[in-house]
């Protein structure tokens, strides 16, 4: 039987529900049944006190949900024709989201074609609902960790040398801090990478750099991509852990799968907003275009009214690129003098540095 913690029981199979019923309780109350096929289960579960239990999404015979409802209990029926769990308890793993061979048939894929079409009420309902689950889960696994965020340009292509110098930033902060990235391809993908295998010998990450060279981009086919990325990390230990939070507003680009777990949001207002609070122990920002800068701008926003205790070092990598190429920096410099965060902006030519900052921070705040 599935062991619990704190005063909820969570019950996610049939076999669970029926070893509970047969234990003897006489109580469902603090249950949550989450997405079960009840049908045949009414009589049993209303012979006990059914008042303070959770249905989520379940199946009943007919009026069985009414009486639960008549008996105390909070029935929430499915909403829509989403392919999502609106309510989901934990966050995805790759294999959950591309769960078949065929990319454009897996969860991510179909999750995908349904969020482009047009929304209706119950659409909009599901949607909701289910970044509202990711938030909750994603604020549980999030909760005893310290995370470092690694932004950057969706657009870099594996083989390139930018590629692997995220992915050797992502092994130094993966040994110590969660690396956290928004977890697309490119540098998130990167990143992502190096913290996975941050364990294994340095020959390992250079084994796997030199075989996803080979499939540099999701286009044209994301299946082979998927499938290199599969390739390159098939027979290495056990993963550390590292976090991506993408979102299907941008499905046109896949997850990539060197994310341990994976955050994925409908909503990219309520995903962006989420994945820069969660960076307790700071971000890194390599070169990128729009969305690095809308990045950077609103960390810089969270830090400009921070307090002592809440700023959090903000690393921007390659002097010219932030200088000259995309001027951000400048305008940082002027928003953080004599604010609590201008000691905590940094402006660094290499990965390493960058490490090196958030990681000495790192140590001060222990």
């Amino acid at each position: 039987m599935k062991r619990t913690r704190g005063r909820t029981v969570r019950v996610e199979s049939t076999e669970d529900l029926r070893r509970r019923l047969d234990g003897g309780t006489s109580t469902l109350r603090a249950w949550r049944v989450h997405g079960l096929d009840l049908r045949g289960h009414g009589s049993a579960l209303l012979a006990r006190d059914v008042a303070g239990a959770t249905f989520l999404g379940c199946r009943f015979d007919p009026g069985v949900d009414d009486d639960l409802t008549s008996g105390g209990a909070l029935v929430l029926p499915d909403v829509g024709a989403s392919p999502l769990d609106v309510y989901r308890p934990r966050l995805y793993s790759p294999d959950e989201l591309m769960d078949t061979p065929r990319y454009a048939d897996s969860l991510d894929g179909r999750a995908y074609s349904w969020t482009q079409r047009s929304a209706g009420r119950d659409d909009t309902l599901a949607a909701a609902l289910h970044d509202h689950a990711i938030d909750e889960a994603l604020a549980t696994w999030a909760a005893d960790r310290s995370i470092v965020g690694v932004m950057g340009g969706h657009a870099l292509l594996r083989g390139d040398q930018a590629y692997a110098d995220a992915a050797r930033l992502g092994a130094v902060l993966g040994r110590s801090l969660v690396v956290a990235t928004g977890g697309g391809p490119g540098a998130m993908e990167a990143a992502n990478l190096g913290a996975r295998v941050s364990d294994d010998p340095h020959a390992a990450l250079d084994v796997a750099l030199d075989l996803l060279g080979r499939t540099p981009s999701f286009r044209p086919s994301i299946d082979a991509w998927l499938h290199t990325a599969r390739s390159a990390i098939a027979g290495l230990d056990a993963p550390r852990e590292t976090l991506g939070i993408p979102t299907w507003h941008y499905g046109h680009e896949p997850p990539n799968v060197f994310a341990t777990a994976i955050a994925k949001y409908v909503g990219n207002a309520t995903r962006e907003a989420v994945l820069l609070q969660i960076c307790s122990a700071g971000i890194v920002f390599l070169p990128g275009a729009g969305g690095t800068v809308q990045e950077v701008f609103q960390d810089a926003c969270e830090n400009y009214y921070a307090d002592e205790m809440s700023a959090a070092p903000m690393v921007l990598v390659g002097r010219d690129y932030w200088t000259a190429t995309l001027p951000v920096w400048p305008l940082l410099r002027s928003l953080a003098r004599g604010r609590v965060m201008e000691p905590l902006i940094h402006l660094v030519d290499t990965p390493e540095e960058a490490a090196a900052v958030i990681l000495a921070g790192a140590g001060s705040a222990n």
